[in-house]
């Protein structure tokens, strides 16, 4: 499957019937940290629970039983920073609890970074915006 560069956010979500119409409810932290903003319009994409089968997957992709990385080097995004790590420097969380370490930061700053590292558990960023 191929992700559109354009995607501000990917979660998961319940559908729910509300009288005539389904509504997915988006997280309160894709909000909060300026992925998206209340009372604009947005284009969603809905992905199958599906799983594919083996004779599905193209020959370049490679199967792992760990997922991957939420974030890929040079993304940007809008972090708050949840925690302080043990050499000084701001942690973020994202989706699945994906920890981004952003150097120079505090706990509560918002900010854009740029991923610059992404490891299989962790990824670095660098702020470029400061106080969204």
């Amino acid at each position: 499957m191929e992700i559109s560069d354009k995607l501000l956010c990917l979660f998961n979500a319940d559908v729910r019937e509300e009288g005539d119409r389904y509504l997915v409810e988006v997280p309160k932290r894709e909000v909060e940290t300026g992925s998206i903003e209340p009372g604009e319009a947005y284009r969603v994409a809905l992905i199958s629970r599906a799983v594919e089968s083996p004779s599905e997957a193209t020959e370049t992709e490679q199967p792992t039983s760990e997922p991957q990385p939420p974030v890929e080097p040079g993304e940007l995004r809008y972090v708050e920073i949840e925690d302080i790590g043990k050499q000084g420097d701001g942690i973020a969380r994202v989706e699945r609890g994906y920890v981004i370490i952003v150097p120079g930061t505090e706990i509560g700053d918002r900010v854009k970074i740029e991923v610059s590292e992404v490891k299989s558990n962790f990824a670095v960023g660098e702020v470029i915006e400061e106080e969204i």
